[in-house]
């Protein structure tokens, strides 16, 4: 291969699992209906359809992008691919609620290797002077899966059944997998040793967050399970942060906190989708409720805020070196925290939807500015051979907050609607279809509304990134003196590359 090929294969490679995966998201919530009358579950069970998946994902990020870096990148992004598609395959041959619950799990620990791995695999395919370019493509490849999910899953579970929606992922993973095993070398971080006891640490206390975040909403914040795994989370967190100061190959060295444009860029994305993942949550039900549109129809009526982010991000990418990421990711929070304060006050039960258009690309547009320009930030902020461990920690806040963001929006609906219901004074058995919709618009709008306002507050955030970001290099200073510890040193093979970055 030469010129312009030999990064487009490779990008094609490496993000056309990703695709599959941000498409899995979404894509089994219009499909629910369908499993439930086909399987017989129940609320719960359904549930765990979803959290399953979500649960598997976040858990393993971290450890994922670790084991890349010591048995080697494209052999664990296949492996991942692999996983992913043994585990579609088995939800798809599901005859049971749990056999679909552990073939979800299997789904999601194949896509925590693809996820992180992805981006570092097209970062290091593509040249200096074009990869903040390639990172803006591959958020717009991301936001695509994004805008899919909703749409193929219930085009393809009116049009031909719910298995279909997982079947259609083995032959695309299958012909991903082949390849990668053609245009992607291997590569392997700097640092091979394993931090054995840093990945079950945090493994453990992502999972025991998640876990409480996704069963609170019924369990209640205050029941003696949630306040349970919340200790136990925490408890874990803290071992982790004591071990990390101390390990000589950390799984996510601590100096990368010292550096701020990799803390707010997370802080920002932790925002981010705390309030996108709760409003698209709601929104969903909104058109599918109230407006009475299909679930095809609801899909295909969000596309002008899911597909935004895939025209937008690709144009933002070579405005990254030039601009600044923190000033773009500023500016895509703002709109999007606007959007969402538009969207939760035009909400009505009789609304039109060509009045919901403009409030859905706007929101695109913001969500279209952050996507490339975070992920340009956090990989700036560390060195290349660090860009796994990185890209791993952003991956995970992102999905601790979407989780976070539809549990805490929900809780937040929920006593508005509640309040609601309690101005009509009537049982809740004794409201009329129009009386139990406007108390759902009613919660939904406040429940937007904070997600609008904890946008907003990411935006603040990312207007301190500093515009020019210098990975932290302290340690390599000190090094001889102070020894290997991953927290206090870099070892390099080979000649340290510039330490002045823009993000």
């Amino acid at each position: 291969m030469a010129g312009p090929a030999r990064t487009a294969w490779p990008f094609l490679a490496a993000s056309l699992p990703m695709l599959l995966v941000s498409l899995n998201n979404l894509v089994v919530t219009n499909a629910l209906p369908e499993i439930s009358s086909d399987l017989h579950t129940t609320v719960s069970q359904l549930q765990w359809v979803v959290n399953g998946y979500i649960l598997a994902f976040a858990g393993l990020l971290l450890t994922a992008a670790a084991l890349g870096d010591r048995y080697g990148r494209r052999a664990v992004f296949l492996g991942g691919i692999l996983v992913f598609a043994a585990g579609s395959a088995g939800c798809a041959l599901s005859d049971s609620t749990t056999t679909l619950i552990v073939a979800r799990v299997l789904q999601g620990l194949g896509a925590a290797a693809v996820q992180p791995l992805s981006l570092t695999l097209v970062a290091g395919a593509a040249p200096q002077h074009a990869r903040s370019t390639a990172i803006g493509l591959w958020g717009g490849v991301n936001g695509l899966g994004v805008a899919l999910g909703p749409l193929v899953g219930g085009a393809v579970t009116e049009g031909l059944s719910w298995q279909w929606i997982f079947w259609v992922n083995v032959p695309v993973a299958l012909l991903a997998a082949l390849l990668v095993l053609k245009v992607i070398s291997e590569s392997r971080g700097q640092d091979r040793r394993l931090d054995l006891l840093g990945m079950l640490l945090v493994s453990g206390a992502v999972t025991l967050a998640v876990w409480l975040i996704v069963t609170a909403g019924d369990a209640g914040w205050r029941s003696v399970p949630v306040l349970a795994a919340g200790c136990g989370a925490a408890g874990l967190f803290v071992l982790f942060i004591l071990w990390e100061r101390r390990a000589k190959a950390p799984l996510l060295p601590l100096r990368f906190y010292r550096v701020p444009a990799f803390v707010l860029s997370n802080v920002a994305s932790l925002a981010m989708f705390f309030g996108v993942f709760g409003s698209i949550f709601f929104l969903a039900q909104y058109m599918q409720g109230p407006l009475g549109f299909s679930p095809f129809e609801a899909g295909l009526r969000t596309l002008p805020w899911t597909a935004m982010p895939m025209v937008v991000a690709p144009l933002v990418g070579p405005f990254i070196d030039r601009i600044g990421g923190g000033r773009l990711m500023t500016a895509g929070l703002l709109i999007q925290a606007g959007a969402l304060a538009w969207i939760a006050s035009i909400a009505r039960l009789d609304l039109n939807y060509g009045r919901l258009v403009p409030a859905l690309l706007t929101a695109g547009i913001g969500m279209g500015l952050v996507f490339a320009p975070t992920m340009a930030v956090v990989l700036n902020s560390v060195r290349p051979h660090e860009h796994g461990k990185a890209s791993g920690a952003n991956n995970t806040l992102r999905e601790v907050g979407g989780a976070l963001g539809i549990a805490v929006l929900t809780t937040v609906f929920s006593a508005h609607f509640v309040d609601t219901r309690d101005l009509f004074k009537l049982r809740a058995e004794l409201l009329s279809p129009v009386d139990t919709a406007a108390a759902f618009v009613r919660g939904m709008r406040w429940a937007i509304g904070l997600g609008a306002a904890v946008v907003a507050l990411g935006g603040v955030a990312a207007a301190f990134i500093p515009h020019r970001a210098r990975a932290d290099t302290s340690a390599d200073a000190s090094a001889a003196q102070e020894g290997p510890s991953g927290n206090d040193a870099h070892r390099s093979d080979g000649p340290a590359p510039s330490a002045r970055v823009r993000p």
